[in-house]
């Protein structure tokens, strides 16, 4: 892992991204990392069970069924791990309500198919995306044992959105869509502003994907 030059692997990710995560939310993160990894496990999981019902909805996407196998598999690794991470450090499971950023992205899909589909599949690049960036920026300023692992997943994390990426452009070929590339390429646009705006604006609930914290926003 020491030969990984992490700043060349993130360059992809982050030129995808419309923004980077601000220093209000990364301050706010060091005060709370216990909802920070309480939220990162829920994050695993729900991203497995996604990618689950997607496999279920859509089971005559054949390359579709293989490459969600494949991140479920992954995802509900990264889910045990960090439920040993937390067990490790003497943090108990709590419930912890669900933030504004998967709702607020969720709004922007598309009622229709294929476009639907298309839709959700860059969303998931775009968290897949968001949550590696927050790792690369985290993993400096948590303890060692934490930022080598957040580390340790940036190799997979930064992979995945472009894995997401691929399924949705082979959906719109596909689907037949007149102009795949550029619908694509349209809707990457779109989201991207959408998913800035959630990372850059209040917000008034601090989890994984959240804004900026409201009162330092204020």
């Amino acid at each position: 892992m020491s030969n990984i030059n992490y700043d060349e692997l993130m360059k992809p990710v982050i030129g995808f991204l419309g923004c980077t995560t601000p220093k209000a939310w990364l301050d706010e993160a060091l005060n709370h990392l216990e909802i920070l990894m309480q939220d990162h496990a829920n994050c695993e999981k729900k991203a497995a069970g996604t990618a689950m019902n997607l496999m279920f909805r859509y089971s005559f996407f054949t390359d579709l069924q293989v490459k969600l196998a494949q991140l479920v598999r992954e995802e509900m690794l990264h889910y045990e791990q960090v439920l040993e991470f937390m067990k490790k450090r003497g943090q108990a499971w709590s419930n912890l309500s669900a933030g504004r950023y998967a709702g607020g992205l969720r709004k922007e899909v598309r009622t229709y198919e294929p476009e639907a589909l298309i839709d959700i599949l860059i969303i998931g690049a775009f968290v897949e995306a968001r949550s590696c960036e927050r790792f690369y920026a985290l993993a400096p300023l948590v303890d060692d044992e934490l930022g080598r692992y957040y580390r340790y997943l940036l190799k997979s994390e930064s992979r995945h959105f472009e894995d997401y990426l691929a399924l949705a452009l082979e959906v719109a070929r596909t689907g037949k869509l007149k102009n795949p590339e550029e619908d694509i390429q349209q809707r990457i646009e779109h989201i991207r502003e959408v998913e800035a705006n959630l990372i850059l604006s209040p917000d008034e609930t601090f989890r994984f994907h959240s804004g900026i914290p409201a009162i330092v926003a204020a």
